[in-house]
């Protein structure tokens, strides 16, 4: 069961995501928050396919930066820490949608996925103006400003909530990272040491 788990981590994570969307669909009546959310969602589902098969190859340039390879099991089962944070970042705050500090803390995580993608252009060193989930990285970035903008044009939110809500989202983002390169046999305070002595050998 594990090992198809870990196979299947992205198969299960649609399914279970695509469920929770037409639950959704089903309820109704949703708020403008909720309606986000749920675009949100979809998004993400869209996001992770994008970087692990169509046309994939997102992990494959982070192994490349720190200088390991990674087999296409670890590759796979990689995708159970950002399916649990994904479903997590759906489900929440639609059920909590009149707390603030928790939509901006998922369109943090919008921001933050965006702003990975186009730096990794740089970082990455590709041939061309894309890394793998870019494309979706900016379509969700574009529904986390009609997140914040909703927010702050109806004066939902407080002063508190923008600071904390980043912050949540930056140790949750942290969180993943960390665990992803657990599961692949390195640890998260190797990885600038890592990366640096790669970009010595390509300079």
């Amino acid at each position: 069961m594990k090992r198809f788990i870990k196979y299947y981590a992205l198969e299960i994570y649609t399914v279970l995501a695509l469920s929770f969307i037409v639950t959704t669909a089903v309820i109704g009546n949703l708020s403008t928050v909720q309606k986000l959310v749920v675009v949100d969602a979809l998004l993400f589902v869209l996001h992770e396919w994008e970087e692990g098969h169509y046309p994939g190859g997102f992990i494959k340039l982070i192994s490349g930066l720190v200088g390991i390879k990674v087999d296409d099991e670890m590759s796979r089962a990689s995708r159970i820490p950002a399916g649990i944070l994904l479903l997590t970042l759906s489900i929440v705050p639609f059920v909590f949608d009149t707390t603030p500090l928790i939509t901006i803390a998922v369109a943090t995580f919008g921001i933050i996925e965006c702003f990975v993608h186009t730096l990794g252009i740089r970082l990455f060193h590709t041939k061309r103006f894309y890394t793998p989930g870019m494309v979706t990285a900016w379509l969700v970035f574009v529904v986390s400003v009609m997140m914040i903008t909703y927010l702050a044009v109806n004066d939902i939110a407080r002063c508190y909530d923008y600071v904390f809500g980043p912050l949540l989202m930056i140790v949750c983002f942290g969180l993943l990272q960390k665990t992803m390169t657990l599961m692949v046999g390195i640890r998260y305070s190797d990885m600038p040491k890592m990366i640096r002595r790669q970009w010595m050998r390509r300079g």
